[in-house]
């Protein structure tokens, strides 16, 4: 079983606005609610992927019982801690004609320290049976960064892996914790070593000083697939995969996507470069659709061949 965590729950709205201008009045042409924050919508990609999984985090007031709600309506399995501030309602707009998307991100409750606690130990309890945590997403106001990077050692002293897929101080601290897994997408990689990425080279530093940081796989997810290094035993292989070309309509949670269908391999056993095409595949179908964590399997698995997948080697070797 996987647990997915996440803090900073939300309803999220995506309205489809074709020709969307600032300052204008428009009219949706469609529209999709669904309960989300990163670790939900890599929950709802787990099971869409047919992997046992659980999520949980924080969520609070009337929103909150809206997402529960929500998540029941789509079977998947959750248990989440009820707080007293009231969860975050957010909104992406995307604009099929000019190929672009604006989100409006509320800032989420503010959290208690013994809320926090009730989350650990729900966490503790649910994490009995399980073989993989995803720590997903921002986290609330008030919540020290290194909330992910504590948790992480816990788990791991109790032998249970754990992705991570944040950004900034949560994200350095996390790191450092020595996850299994983090999965930042290029800006948030490029803050974390503190330069910017622009051939093989650079990505090839960027994932050797990650993982030096304490990081064992890493995956830096980008516009047209994502670069990884990934351990077999004692060697470190370092890939690109690079997405087939597909038309988009929306790329709000393909990273998330990715994500899932990455672990949701590697839970089934397969090999790295196995797993790396139905990642990037998987991403690639989730941009097909509206609303973050969905896509279809089987348009991903036609998706997979097309997937580029080579080894990446230092410049002018």
């Amino acid at each position: 079983m996987i647990v997915t965590v996440t803090l900073n729950a939300a309803i999220d709205r995506t309205l489809t606005v074709p020709n969307f201008q600032r300052g204008q009045r428009h009219r949706a042409s469609a529209g999709v609610t669904l309960a989300g924050g990163k670790g939900i919508n890599v929950a709802r990609a787990l099971k869409l992927l047919g992997v046992p999984v659980v999520a949980t985090g924080l969520v609070g007031g009337a929103t909150g019982t809206r997402i529960v709600e929500q998540l029941t309506s789509e079977a998947i399995l959750n248990d989440f801690v009820h707080i007293e501030g009231e969860s975050r309602t957010s909104t992406a707009v995307v604009d099929p004609t000019g190929g672009t998307y604006t989100e409006i991100n509320e800032w989420g409750p503010v959290v208690r320290p013994d809320e926090l606690e009730m989350l650990l130990e729900k966490l503790r309890y649910l994490t009995q049976g399980a073989e993989l945590v995803v720590f997903a997403g921002s986290l609330p106001r008030d919540v020290q960064p290194d909330f992910y990077a504590e948790a992480t050692r816990e788990l791991s002293r109790r032998q249970i892996q754990v992705a991570l897929d944040t950004e900034g101080p949560p994200l350095a601290l996390g790191v450092e914790s020595e996850p299994f897994l983090v999965t930042p997408n290029q800006t948030e990689a490029e803050a974390l070593v503190g330069q910017e990425f622009h051939d093989d080279e650079d990505f090839r530093v960027a994932l050797d000083t990650v993982a030096e940081m304490g990081a064992r796989n890493v995956l830096i997810t980008t516009d047209q697939g994502c670069l990884a290094l990934l351990r077999e035993e004692r060697e470190a292989l370092r890939y690109r995969a690079v997405a087939p070309l597909v038309d988009p309509v929306s790329t709000v949670g393909s990273g998330d996507v990715l994500l899932a269908a990455f672990v949701a391999a590697r839970h089934a056993g397969r090999s790295n470069e196995e797993a790396l095409r139905a990642a990037v595949a998987a991403g690639a179908a989730s941009t097909l659709e509206v609303g973050a964590g969905r896509f279809d399997p089987r348009q991903a698995g036609r998706l997979q061949a097309g997937v580029g997948l080579s080894l990446l080697e230092p410049v002018g070797a």
